[in-house]
């Protein structure tokens, strides 16, 4: 996903007529058990005025008292404290949160603040460039989610080699799970950040959220941007991986997948806009949910990109290979999910380095859970395959959509589902 022109593009009639497949829940109508502050463990640099802050903050609109304080490098000041040194990132950061761990029980979330490095420089999974003499570089958010999977009786470990990179992950044990999510049960954490450009982009995450779960809309629709240029894959959506990957999946693969979710959302009343044609969507508002190719998308313009506005509640993902690769104001490379935050996202999910089109959430998966009732935690990692690779989930984790108020706030003669293709 590094270079768009290292793609071959096929342009083919998307047929849309994708049926909704075994592997849907079924939840849009049922009652799934919500998750409790006591489940998350709060965690922030005590280095970082602005970590503190934040971490303050949600504790208090939250109720959250389960909290650990790390010292280390403040990556809110500087680019270059983003990264940390394996070494560094076990003593400071992974250690007090093991102990922690060990005395306390029924955690099955952790949220990180801004300030907490994004990324380890040196760990045993994670992505490098092939041909590098470089460390591998898992983000500190997916590794710390699979803290406990050494350890774990059939946890499974591959290999993953594609687009210019090369490295390790987990199968992540919790992929497409249809069952509320805990520690117990699957091993691992669900592991969130609350982060953004400034201090205040972090903060209203948490209120986006609470505004959600309270049905305050206004509510639009959800854009999935599907690029035809990159063709279809019209498989079983989404595809699974059992072992050791070779090579990016076929970029087709992931519109299939786009379709699949149109197809859901659409029978479960939710509006959504899937888009067929070659356009980079822009000037959209109070969007439910984006999911787009990002600056991989072959008709991208970034004034299209900066024009688009989330409702509370939002959620989304890009194909983009660097989308998380920092979180401080930057200029030039691929479209970053920060300015996604700044306008408004609820909950987004990046790569902090290279991560294979494998590694992007699953639309169908992620929008089914979410509009089912899972918070979303649960929506972004039974979404996701691998963990202690380059995954970070930006949102509170207990942010939950209000699907019966956005079905409400529909406007009567509007169908739920839109098609644009020229």
């Amino acid at each position: 996903m590094i270079f768009l022109t290292s793609k071959t593009r096929v342009t083919v009639s998307f047929v849309l007529c994708l049926a909704i497949s075994s592997l849907t829940s079924g939840y849009a109508t049922a009652s799934v058990s919500r998750h409790s502050a006591g489940e998350v463990l709060l965690v922030y640099n005590a280095n970082s005025p602005i970590s503190a802050a934040i971490a303050n903050d949600y504790a208090k609109k939250r109720s959250v008292t389960n909290i650990v304080v790390v010292h280390c490098i403040d990556s809110a000041v500087s680019s270059h404290n983003e990264t940390i040194s394996l070494a560094d990132y076990t003593t400071e950061i992974a250690a007090p949160i093991k102990n922690y761990l060990a005395h306390h029980g029924g955690i099955n979330f952790v949220v990180l603040t801004k300030g907490v490095p994004i990324r380890i420089d040196g760990g045993s999974t994670g992505s490098k460039g092939i041909g590098s003499n470089g460390n591998l570089q898992p983000s500190v958010d997916s590794y710390l989610a699979a803290i406990d999977y050494p350890t774990i009786s059939g946890a499974i470990k591959i290999s993953i080699t594609g687009s210019g990179a090369t490295g390790y992950g987990w199968l992540n044990r919790y992929w497409n799970a249809m069952v509320p999510f805990t520690h117990t049960a699957f091993g691992g954490y669900l592991v969130t950040r609350l982060d953004g450009y400034t201090q205040a982009d972090a903060m209203s995450l948490v209120d986006r959220a609470l505004s959600a779960e309270a049905g305050r809309g206004p509510y639009g629709k959800v854009l999935l941007d599907i690029q035809p240029d990159f063709g279809t894959d019209a498989s079983v959506q989404p595809f699974p991986v059992s072992g050791d990957i070779a090579s990016e999946s076929a970029w087709g693969a992931w519109n299939a997948d786009l379709a699949q979710a149109g197809s859901l959302l659409k029978s479960f009343g939710i509006p959504v806009d899937l888009d067929l044609s070659q356009t980079f969507v822009g000037n959209q508002s109070n969007l439910l949910g984006y999911f787009s190719w990002g600056s991989n998308d072959s008709h991208y313009t970034n004034l299209a990109y900066q024009s688009l506005s989330f409702a509370p509640g939002s959620i989304g993902d890009t194909a983009v290979s660097t989308s998380a690769r920092t979180f401080l104001p930057t200029s030039g490379g691929q479209s970053l999910i920060t300015d996604l935050i700044a306008h408004g996202i609820t909950g987004v999910k990046g790569y902090t380095n290279e991560p294979l089109l494998q590694a992007v959430a699953s639309p169908s998966v992620a929008l089914d859970r979410y509009f089912s009732g899972f918070n979303l935690a649960e929506c972004f990692y039974a979404a996701s395959r691998f963990v202690g690779w380059e995954d970070i989930i930006i949102g509170d984790p207990l942010c939950c959509s209000s699907s019966s108020a956005i079905k409400s706030s529909r406007q009567p003669g509007i169908p739920p589902i839109s098609e644009h293709r020229k």
